[in-house]
């Protein structure tokens, strides 16, 4: 192992790295296990759009679909044995993560049906479903943090399951979410039941974050020339501050009095972890959104380019409390320049559904007409 390799770090710091990628390809070719063995990855996860690529944009599944072909499965069966198959293979790998950090890492996640996003009964029932199917303890079902995927969170975690949530865009939707896992062990509790062998996640997404509102602090710019100081300040900035007020709230939460009782009996904290973490702006570091985002009990998942990068460049320091109190200055010129973050939230959120949705529905037309279904 290289000592000098700076994502080793982030271990060191307290920082939990998780590969925002998989694929039958880097499980095949020992690609996946070295990103274990020599980066430290802790942890993978996937979506719609993730699982879309692997399968309908590579070769590695042609045989395995064409096995397929004629046995009178459906596509969403096909789907669905084709993704457990590899993200089985990818939780054994990391089974002994798991082990060693007490399940506090070694997670794969997988989604249910972007679908059922707006339907609380649904996603119960598919996430139930989907965690027996994958049957492995070091398994987290992803479920999006709508308004209707709320009360399903906090019913999958009295069940037991762990759950990573997902597509979160705002302080709060995270608040939220941070309060629907807690009632869930809660309601655990009452029935008795143990609550030290469930995780969970709750994923702030980061990068669309800035793409959004500095489209929208650009146009204002070029409307309004003497306000263009102010706005250059702020722009590119509010994913990192809605980042440091969320770290913020997940420690007065994970430290109060009130998650003591939980604390007692085993529970772990629900850490934030860092999604769109890929630079979508060229004027930005490849690696901002790790580098500003380094703190303790956190998790980055991270694609591989974004790995490569810092492997190569990264310079690992806790920074993600530094400036703390500019960063209610900082949203607050944003609300002055007439800028809605909680509107822009939700439409954040409306798009990333239809980013999750599109890929997936073009995953099962693909596979339908592959096995002429």
């Amino acid at each position: 192992m290289n000592s000098t390799n700076p994502l080793h770090s982030l271990k060191q710091l307290g920082q939990s790295l998780w590969l925002d990628d998989i694929h039958r390809g880097m499980l095949n070719n020992g690609d996946f296990k070295n990103y274990i063995d020599q980066d430290g990855i802790s942890g993978v996860t996937s979506n719609p759009a993730i699982l879309k690529n692997a399968i309908v944009d590579r070769d590695d599944y042609d045989d395995a679909i064409a096995q397929l072909k004629n046995t009178g499965i459906d596509a969403r069966g096909a789907y669905e044995k084709l993704v457990i198959e590899d993200l089985q293979r990818a939780a054994d790998l990391l089974r002994p993560v798991y082990d060693t950090t007490a399940g506090v890492d070694g997670y794969v996640s997988m989604e249910v049906s972007p679908h059922y996003a707006y339907d609380t009964e649904e996603t119960i029932r598919a996430a139930k479903r989907l965690w027996e199917l994958l049957d492995r303890p070091n398994i987290m079902i992803k479920i999006p943090a709508t308004r209707e995927g709320i009360p399903a969170i906090r019913s999958l975690i009295a069940e037991g399951m762990n759950i990573n949530i997902t597509l979160i865009f705002s302080l709060s939707r995270y608040r939220d979410v941070a309060k629907a896992y807690i009632e869930g062990l809660n309601d655990r509790l009452k029935e008795g039941k143990p609550i030290d062998s469930i995780a969970s996640v709750a994923s702030f997404f980061m990068s669309r974050i800035d793409v959004l509102i500095d489209k929208q602090l650009d146009a204002l710019a070029t409307k309004d020339k003497e306000k263009a100081t102010d706005i250059a300040a702020i722009r590119g900035n509010i994913a990192i501050v809605s980042a440091k007020l969320a770290y913020q709230h997940y420690k007065r939460t994970f430290t109060a009095d009130t998650w003591k009782p939980f604390a007692e009996a085993g529970a772990k904290t629900q850490r934030l972890l860092w999604a769109s973490t890929s630079t979508k702006d060229p004027s930005f570091s490849k690696v901002k959104y790790i580098d500003e985002l380094i703190a303790a009990d956190t998790v980055n998942t991270v694609p591989q380019k974004t790995i490569k990068a810092y492997r190569e460049t990264g310079k690992p320091e806790l920074r993600l409390e530094n400036n703390l109190e500019s960063t209610i200055e900082t949203l607050s010129q944003l609300a002055k320049m007439g800028i809605d973050l909680g509107a822009s939230a939700q439409q954040l959120e409306d798009e990333g559904l239809q980013k999750f949705i599109k890929p997936f529905d073009l995953l099962l037309e693909t596979l339908k007409q592959r096995l002429g279904t």
